[in-house]
């Protein structure tokens, strides 16, 4: 068996190919970084030296080519994680050859650190429901700024939606001064171009629930919206490979990092993890210890040791744990609201439709 790594590069990607014993190698290319060029290499590597294992190192969207150009080819891939891939992050001297070399030797090894590398559905539908914060955030910032502006000339809209239909119409007569009057009509543009796009991420967001595998039970526990059940269901995309609920919590990034010497223990910050999991799961617990009673009680019990903010993040910490003996059994919330439930399952389906 022969081993193969790939330094990828967005124009180009070097690859290394390792006996067994680890005493011979040869270099190959570097060749274009596309999917053809790949798989040319891909069915090369194989026709010439057989059974073959592969390693790319899963950086960005770059890797993505070499991944699914050797899959095809019966060549077992592992994606290595570049944080944990030490030889190559701390080498005094880095070109593209050298990676490749530093990548093959822990494979012929076994001692790649892996990461879970989702098929191309899932990564299509993590990329909608990631594009979804761009629009949302910059929609709240364009409107952060007319309420800002309304402030200084001490303005007040009469109805509670200022950004409404009736708000709307009141937004484009107040009558500010000159230029300011000509950057309120610009913000209430970006306005509506900005709700429109937020609209259409809205509806994929809901098709994507719909053929969600977990978003319907995620759904059931109390803080999570369509929005937040199919982007964690997007990022956990199989709950198997979590054996436990702790990992599934250290992989989010919600428990904290632990220091012991002898008799001597600290528990730090809480570090890695995927950001986006972290997010969702602190805005779905800051809803739910406002209307679940069983987060209420426990958010209210860590209240008296830390403060507000370390105290959501335990609530996050144990719906999460909970989630994963829900997706796991594939049951749903025991405490849910049955009403509130199919209301949430009616809107989605409108807004999928």
């Amino acid at each position: 068996m022969e081993y193969v790594a790939s330094d990828v590069g967005k124009r180009r990607l070097v690859c290394c190919v390792m006996n067994p014993d680890g005493s011979a190698e040869e270099e190959e290319g570097p060749y274009p970084s596309t999917l053809s060029d790949a798989a040319r290499f891909a069915g090369y590597a194989v026709e010439r030296y057989g059974e073959c294992k592969a390693v790319v190192e899963s950086a960005g969207n770059l890797w993505l080519e070499a991944y699914e150009a050797f899959e095809p080819k019966g060549v077992e891939v592992k994606p290595a994680n570049p944080v944990k891939t030490r030889a190559v992050a701390e080498a005094r001297v880095k070109t593209d050859r050298v990676d490749a070399r530093a990548l093959a030797h822990p494979l012929r090894a076994e001692l790649i650190a892996g990461c879970y590398a989702p098929g191309r559905e899932v990564g299509e539908s993590r990329a909608v429901l990631s594009h979804r914060m761009n629009p949302t955030r910059e929609l709240t910032r364009i409107k952060n700024r007319v309420h800002s502006l309304l402030d200084r000339y001490d303005l007040s809209c009469e109805y509670g939606d200022i950004f409404g239909v009736n708000g709307t119409g009141w937004l484009r007569s107040p009558g500010l001064n000159g230029r300011d009057q000509l950057l309120l009509q610009s913000l209430l543009r970006q306005v509506e171009s900005l709700q429109e796009e937020v609209r259409v991420a809205n509806s994929a967001t809901a098709r994507d629930a719909v053929g969600s595998r977990y978003a319907a039970v995620i759904m059931s526990m109390t803080g999570f919206d369509c929005y937040s059940a199919s982007l964690l269901s997007a990022y956990v995309a199989d709950v198997s490979r979590f054996p436990s609920p702790e990992r599934l919590v250290s992989w989010a990034g919600l428990c904290p990092s632990v220091r012991q010497s002898g008799d001597s223990l600290h528990m730090g910050r809480m570090k890695g993890g995927s950001t986006r999991v972290r997010w969702i799961m602190v805005q779905a617990a800051s809803a739910a210890v406002r209307s679940d009673t069983r987060m209420r009680a426990f958010y209210e019990r860590k209240l008296k040791r830390h403060d507000h903010n370390v105290a959501l993040t335990h609530v996050a910490n144990r719906m999460l744990r909970v989630l994963w003996h829900m997706l796991r059994e594939g049951r749903l919330y025991d405490e849910r609201r049955e009403r509130l439930y199919r209301s949430k399952l009616k809107r989605m389906m409108g807004v999928a439709a």
